[in-house]
């Protein structure tokens, strides 16, 4: 069975999940556990990895299933079909959930006109501006060489400047 993305309300995704749980519904939701401080005090506590998504495990014919949970917007469509994550995808953010200290985990948005560095590769040290960004491809101008680049972020580390 093929992993599709919930796309949720904002800050619902712990409960989406836990009323997907109640149901049957075999479901995803990975965290992150930071530290939140108050002005009387540090806690720490679970937030979701990546903001408004839950994983959900099921059957093409089964995906109407989840409409009935409070909090539950869409899927999350590539391509005009429902997205899909491989299993070995979610096997990996578990692994990393696992094994990395998850004050060095942080998923990073890129805005339009941010500024990065490319740190690696051929164009190693140059310096571009966000154009877009579709999942991992981010474009940026090269103003120094006057060209537009595509980057795939997962393999170029990037810094921005």
């Amino acid at each position: 069975m093929p992993w599709f993305v919930l796309y949720t309300k904002s800050r619902n995704e712990k409960l989406v999940a836990e009323q997907l749980r109640k149901r049957g519904i075999e479901v995803y939701c990975p965290l992150l556990k930071t530290a939140r401080r108050w002005s009387d005090r540090t806690k720490v506590v679970e937030e979701p990895l990546f903001k408004s998504y839950c994983f959900v495990k099921l059957e093409e014919h089964e995906r109407a299933q989840v409409f009935g949970v409070q909090g539950v917007v869409r899927y999350l469509f590539w391509l005009k079909k429902p997205a899909i994550v491989r299993a070995e995808e979610i096997d990996a953010i578990k692994k990393m959930l696992n094994e990395v200290p998850h004050e060095c985990i942080k998923v990073t948005q890129f805005q339009v006109g941010d500024v990065l560095k490319i740190d690696s590769g051929s164009f190693a040290e140059q310096s571009g501006v966000v154009l877009r960004q579709q999942g991992n491809l981010v474009t940026l101008k090269l103003e120094s060489l006057q060209m537009m680049l595509t980057v795939d972020v997962s393999k170029t580390m990037t810094v921005v400047v």
